[in-house]
């Protein structure tokens, strides 16, 4: 009798707009530098307002990982990069103006507000 053969899971590739979706957001920041710390705390405010646990954020800190910067091409600080659904977006800044980073994350506010039983 044969083995069954496991084949590998294959990379979700296409733009998910299921509001099942995980988002995956990664912020680059430099240390407990003032814009570094306004940073993660807008990002977790806009994902916690706007998002209702369907996001996952993953900070990394280049001062500790500084060869991530060039690996990940990141060219300023601090830099959120929204990794799914594709494609790749960054957004470079403190993240403190909300509109442009629902629209660097296209989260349009209207269907957020439904998520969250608005109208």
């Amino acid at each position: 009798m044969k083995k069954p053969v496991k084949k590998p899971a294959k990379k979700n590739t296409e733009k998910s707009d299921k509001p099942g979706g995980e988002i995956l957001l990664r912020l680059y920041v430099a240390g407990q530098s003032p814009r570094s710390l306004a940073a993660i705390s807008n990002l977790k405010k806009i994902c916690a307002d706007f998002m209702k646990g369907n996001y996952r954020i993953e900070v990394v800190d280049l001062v500790n990982n500084p060869a991530m910067a060039h690996d990940h091409q990141i060219l300023a600080i601090p830099t959120l990069v929204r990794s799914l659904p594709v494609p790749i977006s960054k957004i470079i800044g403190d993240l403190s103006n909300v509109e442009q980073v629902l629209l660097g994350l296209e989260i349009h506010e209207s269907q957020s507000k439904k998520r969250r039983g608005k109208t």
